[in-house]
Order: structure tokens, then sequence, then C-alpha cells
């Protein structure tokens, strides 16, 4: 049985679709762009620019697992872009409350239950109507990031509410090398 937004597509058959795709999407081979490829079973974000690797980072993604549905806490599959980039010039560990810095910058070094949003946010947004765009698969809507964590001791580890974590060295690395409206492929296995 296959959950709403999943297919009985082998993993292969099904990144070559998404390949296929982002070409449809995105204008020229997928090969060719820069773009983020993050998967969730390695729990794994690498750049990936004119088909090499130029980055490659471990995250974490949703407890939930992968779902494209609002107020499943899933992570969503598919192409996306980065429609915002927030945060820059912040403070490392800066906390953001509504997008927003909230005057806070959290201890890093400890080992915290608190799970705040932390020092960059790349905001995504759906690239596939009815999909991950649009209605109740809304990626923008559910407020998907890739951000920076409080956590970073469980990085590597599929405990987040939807969103992609990162080490905060991570991901102000990773916004200072990328920028808006780059394509970000969301898929379960490697691509």
């Amino acid at each position: 049985m296959t959950s709403p937004g999943q297919s009985n597509a082998s993993p292969g058959s099904r990144q070559d679709s998404f390949r296929h795709l982002g070409k449809a999407l995105f204008g020229s081979h997928i090969r060719s762009l820069k773009y983020i490829s993050i998967e969730l079973q390695q729990q794994r974000l690498r750049v990936i620019d004119q088909g090499t690797e130029r980055a490659n980072y471990a995250v974490s993604t949703a407890a939930n697992g992968a779902g494209n549905r609002e107020g499943t806490g899933c992570t969503p599959l598919g192409w996306h872009t980065v429609c915002e980039k927030l945060g820059a010039d912040m403070p490392i560990g800066t906390v953001f409350k509504g997008r927003e810095p909230a005057g806070l910058v959290t201890n890093l070094c400890s080992h915290t239950d608190d799970d705040v949003i932390t020092s960059r946010i790349l905001w995504l947004a759906g690239a596939q109507a009815g999909y991950n765009a649009a209605g109740s698969v809304d990626s923008k809507c559910r407020y998907i990031y890739i951000h920076g964590t409080a956590q970073e001791h469980l990085i590597g580890l599929p405990v987040s509410h939807g969103c992609i974590r990162m080490r905060n060295d991570d991901v102000i690395e990773l916004f200072a090398m990328i920028e808006v409206n780059i394509p970000v492929l969301l898929s379960l296995h490697a691509g």
C-alpha cells in the first residue's frame, strides 16, 4: 500500500522521473544546473553544480517520514525552489520566531531540548502544482524550511516536524553558496 503522493515505482525509476520533471520545470537538463538534493533515507543534503557534488551535509528531516499533506508533520518530496533567504549577517545561534530574529542567541554547546529555528532560514516553495504546491500540499504555506537548530546533537536522525534541520555552521555555509530560486529536490533515495 502506498501513501498519498507516493507511487509503486522502484526508487530508480522514481529518480529518473524526478530528473525528467526537473528538466521540464527548470528548462534545461538538470545535470547542467546548480541544485540542492536532499535524500531523506540517508539524511543528507548535497549541493550539485553541473553534475559535480560541491558540498555534502548531514541533516535531520521529519520524524514522521515523507509526505506532502498539511498537518502531517512530514517532510515533503519533489521539486522545490528556495523562495526566500532569511537571516543574512545575523550571529550564529540567532533564534527566529515567525521568520524574524527574536533577539535571542541560543547556546549551541549544550544538548538542549529547545526546538528552535536558528542562524539562517531557506524557505522552500513547491514547484509541482497539486503535489507540493497549492492547496493542502503547499510546502510554502506549510512553512517548510532548511534551517539551523539548537539540537545539533540530533543531526543525522529523522526528528524534525517537517523541516530540514542543519548544523548552524553548515546552514550558514550553505546560505552563502546558494541564491534564491535554486532548485531543490527532496527524495527518499540519492539520485
